[in-house]
């Protein structure tokens, strides 16, 4: 089932991806990258036994990226069914048990070390690594432990040492083929007998690479032409502000009513807006003119009604900081009635006056020449 899903895939990917660049043509470099990697295939341990007896499935998955185009590296898992066998003494029997081998291997591609480019469709790699078996699931060959007493009924550990070499055939900037061969030295105790030497195992596999992590080329460069330059001037039109100072003529007037007989000042909104005016004018003025109403009281006591109301105003106005020299004041009891109705006529007008400098902004067209360097050829 392995081999039949990498089959179709190597022919969907030769198909789909036909139109990959060739190596004159790359819109990336092909070294470094990274690849993940799955294989599947076949393994067998020597063990003084018919080995053609002793072949068991072997699948693996890695890791690992090429650095320079000589050089890389990868981490290598594989496992995990394995077989052993024993004749001797009058008795011929087969033990199977599992076992994961993690590898840290070199890789070393001849074709690119030995060769004058670095991308080739084709590559033969040599492989040397080192790591560590882990091999559980011995009860079969623990079961015959009179006849191998060295047989192990714990998990075991060991170290592992691999030389071999694989052919990776390119289908695709990100897609390979490959076939790998691998001897591989455990120890003497991996198959569960001794034999004064380490234990060889011997895998063959074939798989796909999916390669990843390129960077984009560089595109090449034009060779220099002669130029020519020349200069001209050119006209810029730009929009300039222009201000002009004048002085402008400010007044303003507020209307403080009173109730009947009254004179206290409460018009604390007069006041802020009379203190915001003297902030924003100069040369300031401010005339009070105070009133009663003919409709209550007697002339006498309205005339000192107003009178009252015009103090209590200027007292309000020097209270809230407005210099008493630019106060002026008046009373007109209920001889003047400013407002045609009676009730309004308890009233004081405020009225200020003062300069205030203004800067008006004009924008104006102006232009300006530039002398510009330009290409002729």
């Amino acid at each position: 089932m392995f081999f039949a899903t990498i089959a179709m895939a190597t022919c969907l990917t030769t198909t789909a991806l036909a139109q990959d660049t060739d190596s004159n043509g790359r819109d990336y470099k092909p070294f470094p990258h990274m690849f993940v990697g799955i294989q599947g295939g076949a393994q067998t341990t020597f063990t003084n036994y018919d080995n053609s007896r002793l072949i068991t499935p072997n699948t693996a998955v890695s890791l690992g990226g090429w650095f320079t185009p000589v050089v890389g590296s990868r981490l290598h898992v594989s496992g995990i069914w394995n077989k052993g066998g024993y004749k001797g003494r009058g008795t011929d029997f087969k033990y199977d048990y599992k076992n994961v081998t993690t590898d840290l291997d070199l890789m070393l591609n001849l074709v690119t070390l030995f060769g004058r480019k670095d991308y080739y469709p084709v590559n033969l790699y040599l492989i040397g690594g080192i790591g560590l078996n882990y091999a559980w699931d011995n009860d079969d060959a623990y079961a015959h432990k009179a006849e191998m007493p060295r047989a192990y009924k714990d998990d075991l550990f060991s170290h592992n040492a691999r030389v071999g070499a694989q052919l990776d055939i390119n289908l695709h900037k990100n897609v390979s083929l490959n076939l790998e061969v691998d001897a591989n030295s455990l120890g003497d105790r991996y198959n569960s007998k001794v034999n004064a030497g380490d234990d060889w195992q011997l895998t063959a596999s074939l798989g796909l690479a999916f390669k990843f992590g390129y960077k984009k080329a560089q595109k090449g460069v034009a060779a220099p032409v002669a130029e020519e330059w020349a200069t001209r001037l050119d006209t810029i039109w730009y929009d300039d502000v222009v201000e002009s100072a004048r002085i402008e003529d400010g007044k303003m007037t507020w209307n403080v009513f009173y109730p009947i007989d009254k004179s206290d000042f409460h018009a604390d909104a007069q006041l802020k807006a009379i203190g915001e005016f003297l902030k924003d004018h100069r040369d300031c003025k401010v005339d009070i003119k105070s009133y009663a109403d003919k409709g209550t009281g007697t002339p006498p006591y309205n005339k000192k009604l107003a009178a009252r109301r015009a103090e209590k105003a200027v007292k309000a106005l020097v209270d809230a900081g407005v210099p008493r020299s630019s106060i002026t004041s008046s009373s007109y009891g209920d001889t003047v009635q400013p407002f045609s109705e009676n009730d309004k006529n308890r009233v004081s007008i405020i009225v200020a006056t003062g300069l205030k400098d203004v800067k008006d902004k004009q924008s104006v067209k102006k232009f300006r020449t530039k002398e510009v360097r330009y290409r002729v050829k």
